[in-house]
C-alpha cells in the first residue's frame, strides 16, 4: 500500500479521526446491496419494500422481506476492514464511525459506540408507544409481531424513503466531522445526502480527507487522498501504521 508523505505524517501523531462507511465494506462479507435480492424480491421495487405507506397496506410482506435480509446479514462475518475499525477505535483518542450501513456488522466487529445514519435491521420498534425490541421476526404463525404494551405495528428500526435521519444521531456525526483532523470515506458512493456532506465538511474545518473504495465516486474529486483498492487490504495497513507510531511514542 502506497500512501503520501503527508498522510504517513498525520498517522503519528493523529488525536481525532472520523470514518463514514457504506455498502463497499459490507458488501466484502457477502452482503447483498439493497437492490441485489434475487428470486421474489426482484419482482418489487424498494419503494414498494422500504417505505412506511407500504407498511402500513401490507405489514407482513415488508417484515418477510425484512427477514429475509436478516438471514442474510447472520450468515456473514465482520471482515478484515470491520476488524481495522474496531482496532482504530482503541487506538485514538477521540474515534467516531458513522455508518451508513444497517447490518450491524460494526458492532459484531468490536465498534463500542457507532453512529447509525439509517439505523439498525436487528431493532424493531412500536409505531404507536415507540418501545424498542431486538431481534423481532415474523410469527411461527407468520403474523408480523405486535408491540407487547399496546399491541401496535412494530416496525425494523431502518430509515425508509422519505424519512428523516435521526436527528440526534447526525447532529453528533457532524460535529464528529467537525473537531476531527482525520476523516476517512470507505466504501460510499458518496451520492446519498445528508451522509454524503460530511467529508465535505471536514475538509473545510481542516481535516485531510481520505477516500477508500475500488473505484472512482462522486467524492473523490473532493477528497485530499484517494486510496483505490478494497476497505479489507487497505484499513488494516493504516491501522498497522498506526499501532507502530504508538509503540514507538511508549518507548
Amino acid at each position: 500500500m502506497i500512501i503520501s508523505d503527508k498522510l504517513n505524517s498525520l498517522l503519528t501523531r493523529v488525536n481525532s479521526v472520523c470514518v463514514l462507511t457504506g455498502a463497499g465494506i459490507s458488501a466484502e462479507s457477502g452482503v447483498e446491496t439493497f437492490r441485489g435480492a434475487r428470486g421474489l424480491w426482484s419482482k418489487f421495487k424498494p419503494q414498494e419494500l422500504a417505505d412506511f405507506d407500504a407498511f402500513i397496506r401490507n405489514p407482513e410482506l415488508v417484515w418477510e422481506w425484512y427477514n429475509y435480509r436478516k438471514k442474510i446479514i447472520r450468515d456473514v462475518k465482520p471482515n478484515a476492514g470491520h476488524m481495522a475499525l474496531a482496532k482504530m477505535e482503541k487506538l485514538v483518542k477521540d474515534f467516531s464511525l458513522v455508518t451508513q450501513n444497517i447490518d450491524n456488522l460494526h458492532f459484531r466487529a468490536g465498534n463500542k459506540k457507532v453512529l447509525e445514519l439509517h439505523g439498525n435491521i436487528e431493532r424493531s420498534y412500536c409505531i404507536d408507544c415507540g418501545k424498542f425490541a431486538d431481534n423481532l421476526g415474523i410469527t411461527p404463525e407468520g403474523k408480523m409481531p405486535k408491540c407487547p404494551l399496546c399491541n401496535g405495528f412494530v416496525r425494523p428500526d431502518v430509515v425508509w424513503f422519505g424519512e428523516m435521519l435521526p436527528t440526534d444521531v447526525f447532529e453528533e456525526a457532524v460535529e464528529t466531522a467537525r473537531r476531527c483532523e482525520l476523516f476517512l470515506v470507505v466504501g460510499t458512493s458518496a451520492v446519498v445526502y445528508p451522509a454524503a456532506g460530511l467529508p465535505i465538511t471536514a475538509k473545510a474545518q481542516g481535516a485531510y480527507t481520505v477516500e477508500v473504495n475500488t473505484e472512482p465516486t462522486e467524492i473523490s474529486h473532493i477528497v485530499n487522498e484517494t486510496l483505490k483498492g478494497k476497505a479489507g487490504d487497505i484499513l488494516p495497513g493504516l491501522v498497522a501504521l498506526l499501532e507502530e507510531t504508538r509503540r514507538k511514542n511508549e518507548r
